[in-house]
């Protein structure tokens, strides 16, 4: 298991609050659950910057809004 250093995970922690700003009551626990799964998996993969997670982020979230409908 490859190991994030802080700056990484600091911008995975902004990133996935700032992306479940925009669900009702900043999200249920699944849905954060889905998009930090992602985040990390996207993080592991060398992906670490604020616009590569954002990326990632609004994809889960779409995903998630998407299966709601």
């Amino acid at each position: 298991m490859t190991e994030l250093n802080e700056r990484t995970k600091a911008n995975m922690d902004v990133v996935l609050e700032e992306t479940c700003r925009q669900l009702p009551h900043g999200g249920d626990h699944d849905s954060r659950r889905i998009i930090a799964e992602r985040l990390i998996e996207a993080a592991k993969a060398g992906h670490s910057t604020l616009g590569e997670l954002g990326i990632v982020a609004r994809r889960a979230l779409a995903e998630i809004v998407g299966k709601g409908n």
